[in-house]
């Protein structure tokens, strides 16, 4: 007789761990790859766009400043996040996860052909499929992890960190060699090599989806109508429907939103020759009225809403709320990294390195570069070594995408070692975070797994205090510089030690946020959840640019240093908020850790 266990059925989720690569399935890692190639295409466009716009004519970008630059980059990350609402919508109801991350990587594939050809139509083209195709992509990838651990919650905040292991592998090798390109060769190449590893992720995707089995598959409208007249939520409370008064004020909220986020950078990149907010109402101008009055509306309907409930979901949601209020700050200040602190290295950091100096970079960057680029695809064989009798050409495609990132990491390392003084690419610094992600996040998942996984609000409170001291070593940093001085020579370490300090923060807190959704919103809200948690970094991220804006006036009046002591005193404000609350969001958790 055969001692082999009989498969399980593929819509049983313990059948997905028979098949296993480190110790989780691997449909994880094919997730994993598809996630990197995204996040390669979306960090290294984002990467360069702050210093397309502010480049001169000369140098081939649109001369820009910085105040219009951060207009525009604000509302573009921004849309970016709100439309993962719109995405989880489509998933849950009409097409599936599958089908959403499959349109999603297509329209970003051709937003990022379009910006490659870097005329005015084109950027603006290539920026809205990108707002499109993230909306579709993102929330869903992190849908079908859900899915996917349904009967092993006690993984699923390692399962989280890996797969951010994977979205910072992509930002890390995108922002490297995309940066690389659009500041050294030419902006388009930087734009359209984000587009050709994009390509990847999707027809690699495609041709492994049936890892995944019943996970992700169009919904069957029949059934939605069953489970609808008889579900009860996970405590056994009343379903909660959006009635067609809540729907209509959403409606509302969404046009005053999209009104704003789209005319109010419009008013500044015109020099004021667009302005519908030409207004004031109770002595706020129009613009500010319109934000207000949307978020409003939207935190009446969330108080009503969260009312209705069974007492155990309501608490839950409760819960999830304050850490998307934690999370709006934290983005906020996180965000600095493309628009600031990337300023802040080509204006008033000595990137220019010769002699001995020169040499170490080189040295470190060539390891800095080899060294990841050997782990993930050590991972890969490892995913190989599973899947390649039964996802041949998914895998084919996946190693051709590695075969030509290697060519062009040592291209652009044989490059750098022939020069006898070498300036550092003002977006190499924005590496850094995406570095230290990959080095660091095996170690917090090991923290999180083990007894010492400290409680979410102290998770909160710790992030926010690494975020504080990041920037305070910025601030330091920065003290010297005069108020209204346009260019410095600051040492690069203060930008290090603020990249390695935000991103302990960082894993404090964005993957283990994502892990706290999964676990305290019922099931059949989660898609639509995540969209709303990605309302709250929307909100972080145009946050992120308001405060962008407003550098130069600060820095001409009491000098960029002070700028970073508002934000340093800001993370440790609400660092000790976090954990204030404590005891009253444990309590609202009803057990979930």
């Amino acid at each position: 007789m055969s001692n082999e266990k009989p498969p399980l059925p593929q819509n049983d989720t313990d059948s997905f761990f028979q098949n296993k690569v480190i110790g989780h399935p691997a449909g994880l890692f094919v997730l994993f790859f598809t996630e990197m190639w995204e996040r390669f295409s979306f960090y290294g466009m984002r990467a360069l766009l702050v210093l397309f716009l502010t480049a001169t004519l000369m140098d081939g970008g649109w001369a820009w400043t910085r105040e219009q630059a951060m207009a525009l980059f604000g509302s573009y990350v921004g849309l970016v996040y709100l439309s993962t609402m719109m995405g989880g919508y489509f998933a849950d109801k009409k097409i599936g996860y599958r089908y959403a991350v499959l349109i999603g990587a297509l329209l970003m594939t051709l937003g990022h052909a379009f910006m490659a050809m870097e005329t005015q139509l084109t950027i603006y083209l290539g920026l809205i499929s990108l707002v499109f195709g993230n909306g579709f992509f993102k929330p869903n990838m992190v849908s079908i992890i859900s899915a996917m651990y349904k009967n092993h919650p006690e993984k699923k905040d390692g399962a989280y960190t890996i797969f951010y292991m994977g979205v910072n592998a992509g930002a890390f090798f995108g922002i490297l060699l995309c940066g690389y390109l659009g500041e050294k060769v030419g902006w388009s190449w930087g734009f359209g090599l984000a587009g050709i590893f994009m390509f990847f992720g999707l027809m690699q995707f495609w041709l492994a989806q049936n890892i995944f089995g019943d996970i992700g598959l169009k919904p069957v409208k029949k059934d939605a109508a069953a489970v609808a007249e008889s579900e009860t939520d996970d405590q056994g409370g009343k379903l909660n429907p959006f009635s067609w008064v809540q729907m209509a004020l959403i409606g509302v909220m969404i046009v005053l939103g999209l009104v704003w986020i789209i005319f109010e950078p419009a008013k500044i990149i015109s020099n004021g020759s667009v302005d519908i907010f030409n207004f004031t109402v109770m002595g706020l101008s129009g613009n500010n009225f319109t934000i207000l009055l949307a978020l409003a509306m939207f935190i009446g309907l969330l108080v009503y809403r969260l009312s209705q409930y069974s007492v155990v979901t309501r608490d839950r949601m409760i819960a999830v709320t304050f850490f998307a209020f934690l999370v709006i700050f934290f983005w906020a200040i996180f965000e600095q990294s493309p628009g600031t602190l990337t300023i802040f290295a080509r204006d008033y950091t000595d990137r220019v390195l010769e002699g001995g100096a020169g040499t170490t970079f080189k040295v470190v960057n060539a390891m800095m570069t080899l060294i990841p680029l050997g782990i993930i695809t050590w991972v890969l064989s490892r995913l190989f070594k599973q899947t390649f009798k039964n996802y041949a050409a998914a895998n084919l495609f996946l190693g051709a995408s590695f075969v030509i990132i290697w060519g062009i990491a040592f291209w652009m390392l044989s490059n750098q070692f022939s020069q006898e003084t070498l300036e550092v690419p003002a977006s190499w610094f924005s590496t850094l975070n995406s570095l230290f992600i990959i080095t660091l996040a095996p170690l917090f998942s090991k923290w999180w797994e083990s007894k010492y996984n400290p409680p979410a609000n102290m998770k909160y409170g710790i992030g926010m205090a690494f975020l504080g001291i990041g920037m305070a070593f910025v601030a330091f940093g920065a003290n010297s510089i005069e108020p209204g001085a346009q260019t410095a020579s600051v040492s690069m370490i203060w930008l290090i030690l603020v990249y390695l300090f935000h991103t302990m923060g960082e894993l404090c807190i964005s993957p283990v946020g994502l892990s706290y959704v999964s676990k305290l919103v019922p099931p059949r809200m989660i898609a639509v959840m995540f969209g709303i948690w990605y309302l709250a970094v929307a909100i972080g991220m145009k946050s992120a640019a308001k405060f962008g804006e407003n550098v130069d006036r600060i820095a001409d009046e009491k000098g960029i240093s002070y700028f970073f002591w508002i934000l340093t005193a800001v993370s440790f404000g609400m660092a000790v908020i976090a954990v204030a609350f404590a005891p009253l969001i444990r309590k609202k958790m009803h057990g979930v850790r």
